[in-house]
């Protein structure tokens, strides 16, 4: 099959579509298939999400266009122009986000060489999403962003929460929950237990909890500082490490941790890459992401790939990290992930229990091998319409 995956960007900056566009299309292409990322051209000095050409075998292709003036960013005609060109030559588009012209672009060529395409909005079109910046979404959805979800094969959900938001907005095509992934040979085999504590003698050896995301006032840092406050009067041995890099939340993360008399306690190291990342879910107690909202995080399932325990909020929208004994999902409230972090801290036989949980998990359910199948079988399935 030739699939032709579509989104804004492939920058850092541009948030989690350029991590899941990579990872997805060197899963298909390693399934046998020949698959093209097109989108704008990374600006300089920008990281980019890398793609996995090993994997991928010389079947992941890479189309980049130039992304021009301010009339390409509201009427994407190069966009349009260059994917008449080509997309006739493809079995299947899949466009990833909402909001961005190119992927409007993309719809409209694939619209027109007759060519089926896939939908996904990565969280876009969930009520909380739709929330933000109401009016402008609003005027964008009226003018030509409805049609292009309408017009869809299929809309492709990261969560069964995402796809019954979806569902209750009444649009027209057919919603297939896709999740997200990680590639197992890439944590394994994972640090050996003391690597991290080993390279952060500040931690003293001490039972600490681990939070990997931005650091971004979405991800509820404001609520676990809070909750490490409590956490502190209980077990005093414990600290909270902060990895990732600053989206804007840092400075307030700083500013309450010392008015909360724990600063000494609360660790911001940055970013932190492949075994570096993993070393510190071994070694931790648990990790935590107590998120205003998710469509889908991988920071979850890297860490009960991992074996890490997880203490996450109802909004992170992974109700089988419960269900399946990997962690606990709680009311975002400081004091009900005060509680939750408090049991794992003292329960040792509960934290392996859960940890062990937690990796067959994504053993049976997250892995980008068995994501790529499934979105070929839907790929499939809408070629076949």
């Amino acid at each position: 099959m030739k699939i032709l995956q579509v989104t804004d960007t492939l920058s850092a900056k541009g948030g989690g579509p350029p991590m899941v566009i990579t990872r997805l299309a060197a899963a298909q292409a390693a399934l046998g298939h020949n698959v093209t990322l097109y989108c704008y051209q990374t600006p300089p000095g920008d990281a980019e999400s890398p793609t996995d050409d090993r994997r991928a075998q010389g079947r992941l292709h890479q189309a980049r266009l130039v992304r021009g003036g301010r009339l390409e960013r509201v009427l994407p005609r190069g966009a349009m122009r260059d994917l008449s060109r080509v997309v006739s030559g493809y079995d299947v588009v899949h466009l990833h986000g909402v909001w961005y012209p190119i992927c409007l672009a993309a719809a409209r060529a694939a619209q027109a060489a007759g060519v089926p395409y896939v939908l996904a909005p990565h969280g876009m079109l969930d009520p909380w999403a739709l929330s933000e910046k109401a009016l402008k979404k609003k005027v964008f959805l009226a003018l030509a962003y409805r049609a292009m979800v309408n017009r869809a094969s299929l809309i492709h959900a990261l969560s069964d929460y995402e796809a019954q938001s979806i569902g209750a907005l009444g649009y027209r095509p057919p919603v297939a929950t896709i999740p997200n992934g990680v590639f197992l040979d890439e944590i394994d085999p994972l640090p050996l237990p003391g690597a991290y504590f080993a390279a952060h003698p500040e931690l003293r050896g001490e039972p600490f909890v681990v939070f990997l995301s931005r650091l971004h006032p979405v991800k509820g840092l404001d609520i676990l500082v809070e909750a490490f406050a409590i956490v502190v009067r209980r077990v005093p041995g414990a600290r909270l490490v902060v990895i990732g890099p600053d989206w804007g939340a840092e400075a307030d993360l700083r500013a309450r941790a010392r008015t909360l008399g724990v600063a000494d306690r609360v660790h911001l190291v940055g970013p932190a890459y492949g075994k570096e990342k993993f070393a510190a879910m071994v070694d931790a107690a648990c990790f935590c992401l107590p998120s205003k909202h998710e469509a889908f995080s991988v920071a979850i399932v890297e860490a009960l790939a991992a074996g890490c325990p997880v203490v996450i909020s109802e909004q992170c929208h992974f109700p089988q990290v419960q269900s399946e004994g990997a962690g606990l999902c709680v009311v975002r409230t400081p004091e009900a992930v005060a509680e939750a972090l408090t049991h794992l801290l003292a329960e040792p036989t509960a934290r392996g229990m859960m940890g062990c949980a937690g990796r067959r998990l994504v053993e049976a359910r997250y892995t980008w091998e068995r994501v790529a199948e499934l979105s070929i079988r839907h790929y499939e399935q809408v070629v076949r319409q």
